[in-house]
């Protein structure tokens, strides 16, 4: 199993020195993933509730780093580590623009980076954007996938779709990974694992929080599903790559009917998780060890490596 971490990309963490001590720090100690969340705005009066904490509040306070600019400074540093966006919010960005941006950070970081794209949750931002219509924005998400692949794989490239359109045009260079950068898929929805099945390299899914809590039966039933989707659209279910996020939100709550949160107590407890995550298919979990000052983050990152991976066969 393979093991990613969360960049920082809003409060005292986010600033260039301490981001830079974390990826080195990250890929001396052996992580293989670094992962990267996604705003662009924050508007002040936000209704649209957050999927992944018990309140539907969001953890952030409005600010936040920009993901691709974050992601092409992190290539510039790093030598190893694969670049994840953590995810993207698709209709967010012109997609012309975001496939060329992919395609240059691919380049500079000579094939490392891992596209984690979703359909978002904040409607408010949608509106302050101007992106899709937020009720469509699934089938903008699933236009959007498509002029990736098509800018990153051909030349000249055309569209004529629902919500983009342009004629012939060259969009170089391509990216160094053929026959494209991996795409993986987020959320656990119906309509997410039909993505991942009908679109997708790999599924991302949030759990191990308090209102996603994802249990191993849970998560195997849907694997399960994922497994029936795949096989329905003639694709390889052996191909993708389920990679599992478990950040940290709500602290200290335990999820209702459940004796602790997953990844938490002691090390012997956080290997059993992981052991029992890769029996029903996970090949990647990415921690949340975000904790200011730098020093704390850096101590959390080691005593995981240091005191759980040890138990792992």
């Amino acid at each position: 199993m393979r093991y990613g971490i969360y960049l920082p990309t809003r409060g005292p963490l986010a600033e260039p020195d301490t981001i830079a001590a974390i990826v080195r720090g990250a890929e001396a100690m052996g992580y293989a993933t670094i992962v990267v969340g996604d705003h662009i705005v924050f508007p002040v009066q936000v209704e649209s509730k957050y999927p992944y904490t018990i309140d539907g509040g969001f953890p952030g306070q409005g600010d936040a780093l920009e993901q691709l600019s974050l992601l092409a400074f992190v290539a510039g540093i790093s030598e190893r580590a694969r670049l994840v966006t953590s995810v993207m919010i698709l209709p967010h960005r012109n997609p012309l623009v975001t496939a060329k941006v992919l395609a240059t950070i691919d380049v500079l970081s000579k094939g490392r980076l891992t596209v984690g794209v979703g359909v978002g949750w904040m409607r408010e931002e949608f509106a302050a954007l101007a992106a899709p219509d937020f009720d469509k924005r699934g089938r903008a998400s699933d236009e959007y996938v498509a002029i990736l692949k098509k800018c990153w794989t051909q030349d000249p490239v055309t569209h004529h779709g629902e919500f983009y359109a342009f004629e012939a045009l060259h969009c170089m260079p391509h990216p160094v990974q053929e026959p494209h950068p991996p795409i993986w898929i987020g959320g656990h929805s119906l309509p997410s694992l039909r993505r991942v099945a009908t679109l997708g390299d790999g599924w991302h899914p949030v759990g191990a929080t308090s209102a996603s809590p994802l249990p191993p039966s849970e998560f195997q039933a849907l694997v399960d599903q994922l497994k029936r989707l795949t096989d329905a659209e003639g694709r390889d279910f052996e191909a993708l790559t389920i990679a599992f996020k478990a950040p940290s939100y709500d602290p200290g709550r335990v999820p209702p009917g459940h004796d602790r949160l997953r990844f938490t107590g002691e090390p012997g407890q956080i290997a059993d998780d992981l052991l029992a995550y890769k029996a029903v298919g996970v090949d990647e979990v990415s921690f949340d060890f975000r904790s200011p000052p730098l020093s704390k983050t850096l101590d959390r990152m080691q005593h995981f490596m240091e005191t759980v991976v040890p138990l792992l066969p």
